[in-house]
């Protein structure tokens, strides 16, 4: 319709729809900013452009520029200049604020992680309690090693930050502790899995009372006068008390790890790949590390497919080797396998390891240490140091296939960051 103003819709890599997708706490409060506003009957348009385009209305502040000698604001300022920089600088003030320079969760200092889901910003030793929950429970991204777009810095700034996330999810307690930043992994994941998945702490409000968008179904909690924090919280408690803080059967049961950092590994290419259909193939690859697995997207009629995609991992304790499969796409039958490879990624987290710790300085150095330490690194796959990052570049043939080879680029990322 002329003249109504539609939000445009934030767009994510795993979560098309976030504000839809994101898990909110039933009754908790939501955010109302200017767009969203101006959609609303009698709602006073904001200051932005929505106000311009209002009959009669006085030009908000994005639109004064336009006017000569105006000043120009500062959303016009973040404009002119480069996008990734001008995001970055938005990221970096939301980083500054007092509640966001601590972890969400532990309390950890300078956290360079965050989960998209919840709006939190969270340290590396969360940040892979929380990717055990899964994306679907919370998509974590890193505030260096990810490029961010404005929808999501935009995602941050409604979410409120660290402050509005443990209002919300934190809101009760009671005898629980909340563990530090030296605390066990299973206190941490226990803790991490109760607050957002079970989502326990909420207080009785959230817990009890939800009030549907359209108005139809309206279920309001009954307090007791006697009891100062009502019926939900002495069912809460109940088995609350039973358990002494134990750490959660689920939790243990999908196997709750340690992780010692991350890998990053870039899909470049594939050459001579096996056909699958008449002529080509669609292929596809799969990586898995321990419980971990992630896809790539699928090239249509190649066997020299190039993907140059980019697929964050962490590695847990033991470490297991990483294992990849290739796949040919088929649309009415089961998916044709095309080959697989396993890596052993025990030297790079070593080299990683040693680079962190200052131990070497450029790449030699961090071969004859590997040397020394016994450490044996295939000639194709050397180990290098490449703007202060600890990088392999990998060349595997496919096995249990006719032929093919992949190239991949392996980055190991240490836990400081």
């Amino acid at each position: 319709m002329e003249g109504q103003h539609n939000p445009p819709a934030h767009q994510y890599a795993d979560n098309p729809k976030p504000n839809h997708g994101r898990r909110k706490a039933c009754g908790a409060p939501t955010k109302m900013g200017a767009s969203d506003q101006a959609s609303q009957p009698g709602a006073k348009v904001g200051t932005g452009g929505d106000q311009a385009n209002q009959p009669g209305s006085k030009m908000g502040t994005s639109d004064q520029p336009n006017q000569p000698g105006a000043k120009m604001g500062t959303s016009d300022q973040a404009n002119n200049q480069p996008g990734s920089v001008a995001t970055t600088e938005r990221l970096d003030r939301l980083l500054s604020q007092a509640a966001n320079r601590c972890c969400a969760d532990c309390g950890a200092p300078d956290p360079k992680w965050v989960s998209l889901t919840f709006g939190a910003f969270i340290c590396i030793k969360c940040s892979g309690a929380h990717r055990s929950l899964g994306v679907h429970i919370s998509k974590v991204v890193s505030v260096k090693l990810d490029e961010w777009t404005d929808d999501q810095v935009d995602f941050l700034i409604d979410s409120g930050g660290n402050g509005a996330v443990n209002t919300t999810y934190e809101a009760f307690l009671g005898n629980y502790t909340k563990p530090r930043q030296d605390c066990s992994a299973d206190d941490r994941n226990d803790f991490i899995r109760r607050k957002y998945e079970f989502q326990q702490f909420l207080s009785n409000q959230q817990q009890l009372s939800c009030v549907s968008q359209n108005g139809k179904h309206h279920y309001q909690q009954q307090q007791s006068s006697s009891n100062r924090y009502g019926l939900g919280h002495a069912f809460r408690n109940s088995w609350r008390r039973k358990e002494d803080h134990k750490p959660v059967k689920k939790a243990v049961e999908v196997g709750m790890v340690e992780f010692v950092g991350l890998i990053k590994v870039n899909i470049l290419r594939g050459t001579n790949l096996a056909v699958r259909d008449v002529m080509s193939s669609d292929p596809y690859v799969i990586l898995n590390l321990g419980h971990q697995s992630m896809k790539t997207k699928v090239i249509k009629s190649s066997l020299n497919p190039v993907w140059n995609e980019r697929l964050l991992l962490s590695i847990p304790d033991p470490i297991p080797p990483l294992k990849l499969q290739v796949y040919d796409k088929d649309t009415f039958t089961t998916d044709d396998r095309m080959g697989e490879a396993e890596i052993n990624i025990q030297p790079l987290v070593a080299a990683a390891r040693a680079y962190e710790t200052k131990a070497v300085t450029d790449t030699t150095e961090l071969n004859k240490l590997l040397a020394k330490d016994g450490i044996w690194i295939p000639r194709d796959s050397p180990i290098s140091v490449i703007d202060n990052k600890v990088k392999q570049e990998v060349t595997v043939r496919l096995q249990n296939v006719e032929r093919g080879h992949l190239e991949m680029e392996l980055e190991c990322v240490p836990l400081t960051q």
